[in-house]
């Protein structure tokens, strides 16, 4: 009788021979033969749950090896320009391999991304344990999830977070990339549908625990695809930046131009600073020069162009730019020279802009300051830094909004008036409070300087028939002005009809509901029929702010749109050989798309964020009753805003009792088919909180009181449908008269 081969015999057989790989062939190599099959068998699955070895198929390999040809996903070039792969199924504990490529003449360029099948060679004494000759190249950019992984004998599922999802992924044994029970994954679709009808996965990254604090923005960043990593020839570019000289500029450094931003701010991208005349005011307003850092087709600029904009969540912060340019060389630091491109407005005592010209310059700022801190000063309460600055400095900077004030009352923009919300965090990323920022005169102070500054930008530009981008904002659709104008009729409130619909018109009815309970509801249907604004290279106007032609000019640190209109203004202006390039001429409609997009995804992952967070506070407050306001109507519930923390949670219609709920799309309603009771938006609820998912997001309530009115208990939202009965044709026709009869009253 054979004896049995040790754990290493087998492993160094299969190194040697990685196409005989299977049981058979082992057994062959070893002669075993008869029962030995069965002691083989038994080592060969010992091996398997130790990791030592893999089974694919029916054959084995050693898991912290690969196969002879394999799937690899082309990472990029590494600092030496040599293009680096990784394996897509690795399921070692190890760190998976750089694999490093071998082109061959007639191969296709490779990209990041790229999937391709490869004939790998061991390389151990090399630098990179693997070289690979390309196959052929498999496509790139498959579908991907965000989930906690639930392992089991046959690989596992993920349960994804997304809570617009509710199907989960299967996993291969072959295909987890180690990840362990509970943890949070990112995975890609790996193949069709398995017997279960469940698609199926591959995890590509582990995420860590999903129930750390961290992990909240980190879900939306990896679920979003927001690059949050600068490669490493971006970042030696930013590294290699030096200040800009002071040759060619227009030296401002006698202006003292502040910078006022939020107290926590890491970036100054403007700064301003007032002079006052006998018959008005000039408004100087600086801007980070980040186009001498960024230039055309740089490695600095496909990446920025690639981010679009930085996104902000509560914790961190993921930037346009790295923060070598974004937190220092072309942020306007207080007492540091800095390069900008600034605008001296004049207006006069009315507001009125009445001449603008631009300026390539260097500036020095005398003092960083936070809006609290002006807002102090200027109530009476300055401190040591901001008092010598009052009189020469601050008090001019109100006095020209002042005048901006009544140029903006007669332009009349939306008057939208939304808190907004703030999220605290300790400092391992726990929710501590939710809070309604203030809104100070000293945050629309600059709000109307930028918005002016971008005026001036936008009519300069047409003006020199320049090449640039537009931020556009549309009017409302007729539809979504049908629906505001039911919102506003069942509040008793009026809407103009039958003429050309201007902002005024929308104003007069948001001072209509100004100070009483419909307040908020108006103010938050009014948001929902706006269009949502854009990046265009032609001119739409911009219907919000009541403006005929209107540029991002201010914010080019966080802004790409910015950056665009800044190589403008120097290619007008004849400042440099850093202006617009031809490429960016060809393309900018291409970059308008590509930047609106991204503006999108940042403001859902924000969005989904704080909805993580809020469900993270609730949490521990389930069964807890609270107040709010009905703020959406769906077929398969309520929407409720609650009144303390601004969060949205689901009455799910199935929990608002036994009789069938008929939904009028029209008049955002549901009213009960036995009972008569309309639900409607703005209504005054009192609900209790019946589950807050902090993975997903979620909040489930069940409705308590409704106008101070006891309802009716349903089933709990976490169990099953109750049957539905439908309403007859009759009872909707009298459904549909009683609402017209009650809005009429």
């Amino acid at each position: 009788m054979k004896k049995l081969p040790s754990r290493q015999d087998v492993l160094d057989f299969i190194a040697d021979n990685p196409s005989r790989t299977a049981k058979r062939d082992i057994a062959r190599a070893f002669g075993i033969k008869g029962a030995q099959r069965i002691d083989l068998k038994r080592l060969l699955k010992d091996m398997e749950a130790d990791g030592q070895l893999q089974k694919r198929r029916s054959s084995y390999r050693d898991a912290d090896k690969l196969p002879p040809v394999a799937v690899l996903e082309i990472e990029g070039p590494d600092n030496d320009g040599d293009l680096i792969a990784r394996p897509l199924e690795w399921d070692s504990d190890a760190e998976p391999p750089r694999i490093l490529m071998l082109p061959r003449a007639g191969d296709p360029a490779l990209g990041a991304t790229d999937r391709i099948l490869a004939r790998l060679t061991e390389t151990p004494k090399s630098d990179h344990p693997y070289q690979a000759r390309m196959i052929r190249r498999i496509g790139h950019n498959p579908q991907r999830i965000i989930g906690v992984f639930r392992a089991s004998s046959e690989g596992g599922r993920i349960l994804p977070v997304d809570k617009g999802r509710d199907k989960e992924w299967t996993v291969a044994p072959g295909v987890t990339g180690g990840a362990k029970d509970g943890e949070l994954v990112e995975a890609e679709l790996a193949g069709p549908k398995g017997r279960m009808g469940l698609p199926k996965a591959r995890i590509v990254t582990r995420l860590g625990d999903p129930s750390a604090p961290k992990a909240v923005s980190l879900i939306a960043i990896h679920q979003h695809a927001i690059p949050d990593h600068f490669p490493d020839d971006v970042m030696e570019q930013a590294e290699a930046a030096k200040p800009a000289p002071l040759k060619g500029r227009r030296d401002l450094r006698d202006l003292p131009l502040i910078t006022i931003d939020p107290w926590d701010a890491r970036d100054h991208d403007d700064a301003c600073y007032v002079q006052t005349h006998d018959d008005g005011f000039t408004i100087w307003v600086a801007i980070a020069d980040v186009a001498h850092y960024v230039t055309p087709n740089s490695a600095l600029d496909h990446e920025a162009r690639k981010r679009g904009n930085s996104t902000y969540f509560p914790d961190r912060v993921v930037p346009m730019l790295p923060d070598t340019l974004s937190g220092d060389l072309c942020s306007l630091h207080e007492g540091v020279d800095r390069a900008c491109i600034a605008v001296e407005m004049r207006i006069d005592q009315n507001g009125t802009k009445v001449s603008h010209a631009f300026h390539r310059g260097i500036m020095n700022s005398p003092a960083a300051l936070n809006y609290e801190e002006v807002q102090e000063a200027i109530d009476g309460r300055p401190s040591d830094k901001t008092a010598p600055l009052l009189d020469d400095v601050l008090r001019p900077l109100y006095a020209a909004y002042a005048a901006l004030k009544n140029a903006r009352s007669v332009r009349q923009p939306l008057e939208l008036d939304l808190p907004e919300r703030q999220i605290v965090l300790n400092d391992d990323g726990t929710v501590t409070s939710v809070n309604f920022k203030d809104r100070l005169d000293a945050h629309k102070l600059i709000e109307e300087f930028m918005v002016l500054a971008n005026v001036a930008a936008a009519e300069t530009l047409v003006d020199k028939k320049s090449p640039l981008l537009f931020r556009v904002h549309e009017e409302p659709s007729q539809e979504k002005l049908d629906a505001l104008r039911e919102v506003a009729n069942a509040s008793g409130l009026q809407l103009a009809k039958g003429q050309v619909l201007k902002t005024a018109h929308l104003n007069r009815l948001l001072a209509q509901a100004a100070d009483t309970e419909q307040a908020e509801l108006i103010n938050l249907s009014t948001l929902r029929s706006m269009t949502q604004a854009y990046y265009n290279p032609e001119n739409f106007g911009h219907f919000g702010l009541a403006l005929k032609a209107y540029a991002h000019f201010t914010s080019p640190i966080r802004r790409y749109a910015d950056l665009i209109v800044h190589r403008a203004l120097i290619s007008a202006h004849g400042w440099g050989d850093d202006g617009l390039s031809p490429w960016d001429i060809e393309h900018l409609a291409e970059t308008a798309t590509v930047i609106s997009d991204t503006e999108r995804r940042s403001m859902q992952a924000e969005r989904d964020t704080t909805d993580r967070y809020l469900a993270a506070f609730l949490s521990d407050r389930i069964g807890t009753e609270m107040t709010g306001r009905i703020s959406g109507i769906a077929k398969f519930g309520v929407f409720v805003k609650l009144d303390e923390t601004g969060a949205d949670t689901l009455i799910p219609i199935r929990t608002l009792g036994a009789e069938y709920f008929h939904h009028d799309a029209d008049s955002q309603t549901l009213m009960g088919s036995d009972s008569g009771t309309v639900i409607g938006l703005g209504q005054r609820v009192t609900v209790k909180l019946s589950e807050a998912e902090a993975v997903t997001g979620g909040l489930l309530a069940e409705l308590i009181k409704m106008d101070e009115r006891m309802m009716p208990r349903g089933p709990s939202a976490k169990r099953g449908k109750p049957p539905r009965r439908k309403m007859s044709a009759a009872k909707k026709k009298a459904a549909k008269t009683k609402r017209k009869v009650s809005r009429k009253r």
